[in-house]
């Protein structure tokens, strides 16, 4: 990946947007992976792509952002200019509007269980808009709103690499269970990563989405992982509810969350303590929900 510093975007926005040459540059206090971010004054925000497989991200947000957003009741990213590769950095880049709020902590939540309904009451609001023309999940967005069954060999091989830590047994009917069904109506707009550096809040409540990068359309299951990833057990029904996701979509949802956590948890156990105790955490959630769900279901 490149090494993309303040003094680097000082010099695209002198040479290709001189008016704001004056604002002060600065990095945002948690950056993502896919994106180096930089603050351009006080209303603004510099994106820049780490790497080329995320490159295809900026002219797609700059496409649909501005459609989706006059539909969604909160705000979300919202571009305001595009910049041009040059000799010192190789990619397109973004400029947006800076959306005022703090990422999401427990700490900065008043009520998880009214997150949680204003969460999936966004995410049926994206649902809802059309999306006929929409860009179907593909390697643009990492699959996400796609089959899981693209991720079947790192998944089942991060199970078989831990199975000191892990009952396999149980893993491997999870991800089975997930792999069972598919999405069979018409696709749908998915965020693609709802998680809680996308997610902003003010006063306790949820007041903004941003970073549409793996935007696509598709399956929706994907945008319910952070079920196991951030709410308890209260919370996750609330959500789930309020997603009004039937039992076969749940059961892929759980399959995204359990996906991306024995990935980083069998990526990061030798290097990365705290990743992996984080991964080693939702694994365990989404056995104990597992157990729980085949209970009810059993009851039924």
């Amino acid at each position: 990946m490149l090494n993309i510093d303040v003094s680097i975007v000082a010099r695209l926005i002198e040479e290709q947007f001189p008016e704001w040459s004056a604002l002060e540059i600065r990095p945002v206090q948690v950056s993502g992976h896919d994106n180096r971010t930089f603050h351009l004054g006080e209303h603004m925000s510099v994106r820049l792509p780490s790497a080329a497989g995320y490159v295809a991200q900026v002219e797609k947000e700059h496409r649909w952002l501005p459609i989706l957003s006059k539909q969604l009741s909160l705000p979300i990213s919202q571009p305001v200019a595009m910049g041009r590769p040059n000799d010192e950095y190789p990619w397109p880049w973004s400029i947006n509007k800076w959306l005022e709020g703090e990422a999401l902590l427990l700490s900065h939540v008043e009520d998880l269980d009214q997150l949680a309904r204003d969460l999936g009451a966004f995410l049926m609001e994206l649902q809802s808009v059309d999306a006929t023309e929409g860009p179907p999940a593909g390697v643009h967005n990492f699959h996400r709103g796609g089959s899981l069954s693209v991720y079947d060999e790192d998944s089942r091989t991060a199970i078989a690499n831990n199975i000191e830590t892990f009952d396999a047994e149980v893993l491997q009917a999870i991800w089975s269970q997930a792999l069972a069904s598919a999405w069979r109506s018409e696709p749908v707009w998915v965020h693609g990563d709802v998680a809680p550096g996308n997610l902003l809040v003010q006063e306790g409540k949820l007041c903004a989405v941003i970073d549409f990068g793996v935007l696509g359309v598709g399956d929706p299951a994907c945008d319910a992982a952070m079920a196991w990833t951030f709410f308890d057990a209260s919370s996750r029904e609330i959500f789930k509810q309020a997603l009004y996701m039937d039992e076969e979509t749940w059961d892929r949802a759980r399959g995204w969350a359990l996906w991306k956590a024995l990935i980083t948890y069998d990526g990061s156990k030798d290097t990365d303590k705290a990743r992996a105790e984080e991964a080693y955490y939702v694994i365990q959630t989404v056995m104990d929900e597992y157990a729980c769900s085949k209970r009810n279901r059993g009851l039924r």
